[in-house]
C-alpha cells in the first residue's frame, strides 16, 4: 500500500460518517493532487496523501486545541508516526500560521513542525483553495470569499484567511503555470482580477 492509499484510508475511518461534508471536501482536494501527478514527479505521492489528511484535526476523537491543523499534525506523528515531511504539511496548510498566530499557537506550530518546502506546500494550497466544502471546483477567490462568508467577517478563521488571501492567491497562481498547456479546462481559471480586493 503507498502512502496515499494509507492516507485515504485513515482520513476516511475518522472523517466518512462523523463529518461528511468535511469527507466531500477532502475527496475533492485529493482529486486535484492526481491533477498534479505530473508536475510533482517524485513527490506526488506524499502530496495526495497530505491532501486526503489536511483536515483530519476536525475529527471530534482528535480535538486537542481545536486547532486542526495542528491536532491533525500531532496525532499523524504522536499516534501514527507518520512521515515528519507529511506532518509539517498538514501543520502548515493553507497559511495556517496566520490562523494559529491569531490563536495564540504560532509558537507551538513553529516549535513542532517546521513549514514544509515551498513548492509542497504550494501544492497543498492549490489542492485545497480551488476546492469547495462539498468537493466542487471553485476559483481561489471564490473559495477565499465562500470561507468568509461561511464563518463571519468577525471570525478569527475570516481574519486569518483575509490575511493569507495575497500568498494563497499566489501559491495558486504558481502552481497553475506550472501545469500542462494542453489542459487549460482542468486549470481553475483564476479570475485577472484576482490581485483587486477581496469581497
Amino acid at each position: 500500500m503507498n502512502l496515499a492509499d494509507w492516507a485515504r484510508d485513515l482520513a476516511q475511518g475518522v472523517l466518512q460518517d462523523s463529518l461528511p461534508r468535511r469527507w466531500a471536501h477532502t475527496q475533492g482536494v485529493a482529486s486535484k493532487a492526481e491533477r498534479l501527478a505530473s508536475v510533482l514527479d517524485a513527490d506526488a505521492d506524499l502530496v495526495e496523501a497530505a491532501c486526503w489528511l489536511h483536515d483530519i484535526g476536525y475529527a471530534p476523537d482528535l480535538h486537542g486545541t481545536g486547532f486542526h491543523p495542528l491536532d491533525g499534525a500531532r496525532y499523524l506523528r504522536d499516534t501514527e508516526q507518520a512521515d515528519p515531511l507529511l506532518c509539517r504539511l498538514v501543520a502548515h496548510h493553507s497559511c495556517a500560521l496566520a490562523e494559529a498566530t491569531g490563536r495564540g499557537l504560532g509558537g507551538d506550530l513553529l516549535r513542532e513542525f517546521k513549514p514544509p518546502p515551498g513548492d509542497l506546500a504550494d501544492a497543498l494550497i492549490y489542492c485545497d483553495m480551488t476546492t469547495g466544502p462539498d468537493g466542487h471546483d471553485l476559483t481561489v477567490r471564490k473559495r477565499i470569499a465562500e470561507v468568509r462568508k461561511r464563518y463571519g467577517q468577525a471570525h478569527i478563521v475570516s481574519q486569518a484567511i483575509a490575511v493569507s488571501a495575497p500568498e494563497l492567491i499566489a501559491a495558486v497562481r504558481r502552481v497553475e503555470g506550472k501545469l500542462p498547456a494542453v489542459e487549460p479546462a482542468r486549470r481553475t481559471l483564476l479570475a485577472p482580477a484576482a490581485a483587486s480586493a477581496l469581497s
